[in-house]
């Protein structure tokens, strides 16, 4: 089965054609980054790598005709702030951002810097644009998915554990994202003859509760949708659904590849790769304002094995050969 590997940090200087590097100005141009992960994930450097990437094969080289300064939100809210206070500060010539803190905390900073987002659920319904095909200020970027792929995460836990009955759905309830995914759920939950209920996740304590009063039933599994409350407690979820023997599905593949059951969402590297490409068209010329939001266009399915042999499930043959990725 194929396997994708994490992209590692480029170093040194390309060696690019004469006509491209005649179309680069002689300025050394600056970019800020503000990831929504911590400065040790994996993950996070993975994404990061893939701008880079990305930025080089474009003809920008960090070091040479381009300053790229990073920093690490990790999903919290103070951290995002003072990530987004400093990036700023350095007056860059645009600001690559990824989640919903972080370009609202770059938003709430600076309407003039250009800023270019990755994985925000909805820009419009947080203001940061006014629509989505003419954003119309200094902000643009890439959508993480429609609310639609919710119900398809109950779909997925249905195809894991055929048996399920309820399921319990994870969601910030002060997010308009939590609010909008378990509805979408909801709608889907009597066709799949499944019982659902939202789990609000404000600390870990709650959590746990919630996990404890549905452990032991045997027909009951999570449901994780994207969210940055989601992602800040992931690794306490998976250790919650593994002592408790609960399935668990989630949005983001980092998470099967700690030790989660099984994931489907939007290829991130490839949003990120994407992400650099607006950034490279901004720092030649063009403005936010008329650059269109854009959706996903490439989704993957995770799949860890190992997890549900823990969990005692046979995954179907089928959903395997669907897995982009397989975990063993």
């Amino acid at each position: 089965m194929k396997r994708r590997d994490l992209i590692t940090l480029l170093g040194g200087a390309a060696i690019w054609p004469l006509a491209v590097r005649a179309q680069q100005s002689a300025k050394q141009r600056r970019i800020g980054v503000l990831m929504n992960r911590a400065a040790d994930s994996s993950e996070g450097q993975a994404r990061v790598a893939a701008i880079q990437q990305r930025l080089q094969q474009l003809g920008w080289s960090d070091g040479q005709n381009l300053l790229v300064d990073v920093r690490w939100g990790a999903e919290d809210p103070d951290l995002e702030r003072k990530g987004a206070a400093e990036l700023a500060a350095l007056a860059p010539d645009v600001v690559l951002t990824g989640g919903t803190l972080g370009v609202l905390a770059m938003v709430r900073e600076s309407r003039t810097i250009p800023v270019v987002f990755a994985g925000v659920a909805d820009p419009v319904g947080l203001g940061v644009v006014a629509s989505l095909s003419h954003p119309g200020g200094n902000v643009t970027g890439f959508s993480s998915y429609e609310y639609s792929l919710s119900g398809k995460l109950l779909e997925l836990l249905k195809q894991m554990m055929p048996g399920v009955k309820r399921a319990a759905i994870v969601r910030d309830p002060s997010a308009p994202q939590g609010i909008a995914s378990f509805a979408v759920i909801q709608g889907m939950a009597a066709s799949l003859g499944v019982q659902v209920s939202p789990v609000n996740i404000r600390d870990p304590a709650e959590i746990e509760r919630a996990c404890a009063a549905f452990a032991g039933s045997g027909d009951v599994g999570l449901v994780v949708p994207a969210s940055g409350v989601a992602t800040s407690h992931s690794g306490f979820i998976v250790k919650l659904a593994a002592r408790y023997k609960l399935p668990a599905v989630y949005a983001f593949r980092d998470i099967v590849i700690d030790g989660g059951l099984v994931s489907y969402g939007p290829d991130w590297l490839d949003q990120y790769r994407r992400s650099a490409d607006y950034v490279d068209r901004i720092l030649r010329g063009e403005k936010p304002a008329d650059l269109p939001v854009q959706a996903p266009t490439k989704y993957e399915l995770v799949v860890n094995l190992k997890t549900a042999k823990a969990l005692g499930l046979t995954v179907a043959d089928s959903l395997v050969a669907r897995a982009d990725e397989v975990i063993e």
